[in-house]
């Protein structure tokens, strides 16, 4: 039967002056070039700090370049900025075309969609939600018209941010505000998602592994390949670990597998911190 192999990334951070996410980075390279699948999508955070820091995204760009296969890529907050929501302190820095622009100029698209093994996959920029970004309406308005072209065969859904952390109606607070596609945007995508045959949302972002089913979509939080936020910085929802994610979809069927690539090392975000204050 035929199918078709994707692996998934996300929150590489990368940036020349951090070898620790480097080395993870290189040790993921080897067990991409060692499995060879037909596609590699980072869900976003591809840079360290592209707002600030131009050669952290090209330095990004040419490590992916260096990978045996395809790659397709999804921004970041640490790529273009972070959204706007309704509760909460205002984002910083807050999503702007100009940091969009950088990204699709040097990365690649930010959005995307195509056929495989009879899936629709669908990729989305999940930070121009609620922006009034003028491209936050185009977005919605291309995806309207890739949802009309499903065919009613299943689809897979890629996006920086999870929708929800347990179901679509969760309260925002201001502490989760930023962790999830906020509202209204989420409660517009579920609605145009509910037309379609959707069985998998693939994100990263909270630098935790989680995998759970919500009706019948599966949910798949992808752990960051760089480095974990210890307990004291950020609350415990799942495990907190480095790795990545491996799926096999066939025509009416999807397999998913959780990985630490051989080399790997937690990383924890002090470390990080302690290299930018010697800086």
């Amino acid at each position: 039967m035929p199918e078709f192999r994707l692996t998934q990334i996300s929150d590489t951070h990368l940036g020349r002056r951090f070898p620790g996410l480097i080395a993870n980075f290189e040790a993921i390279g080897d067990h991409i070039d060692a499995g060879r699948p037909d596609l590699v999508v980072n869900t976003g955070d591809v840079s360290f700090d592209g707002p600030t820091s131009r050669d952290d995204v090209e330095f990004a760009k040419g490590m992916h370049d260096a990978l045996p296969v395809s790659c397709r890529y999804l921004p970041g907050n640490h790529d273009i900025g972070d959204n706007p929501t309704a509760i909460g302190p205002a984002p910083k820095p807050p999503v702007n075309e100009a940091h969009r622009g950088q990204f699709c100029e040097i990365i690649g698209e930010d959005h995307w969609s195509f056929e495989a093994c009879g899936w629709r996959f669908i990729g989305l920029n999940s930070l121009v939600m609620n922006s009034g970004l003028p491209f936050e309406a185009q977005q919605f308005d291309w995806l309207a018209s890739e949802i009309s072209r499903t065919n009613g065969g299943p689809v897979a859904l890629f996006l920086h941010k999870p929708l929800f952390l347990n179901q679509p109606d969760d309260p925002e607070t201001p502490e989760t505000s930023i962790r999830y596609v906020p509202q209204p945007a989420r409660a517009r995508l579920i609605e145009m998602f509910g037309k379609v045959d959707l069985r998998l949302v693939a994100s990263g972002h909270v630098h935790q592994r989680r995998d759970f089913t919500w009706r019948h979509t599966r949910h798949v939080w992808a752990p960051s390949a760089g480095f974990v936020i210890n307990d004291k910085r950020q609350d415990r929802i799942a495990v907190k670990e480095v790795g990545l994610v491996e799926y096999r979809f066939q025509p009416d069927s999807l397999e998913v597998r959780h990985v630490r690539a051989a080399g790997q090392r937690d990383v924890d975000i002090e470390e990080l911190l302690a290299q930018m204050g010697e800086q």
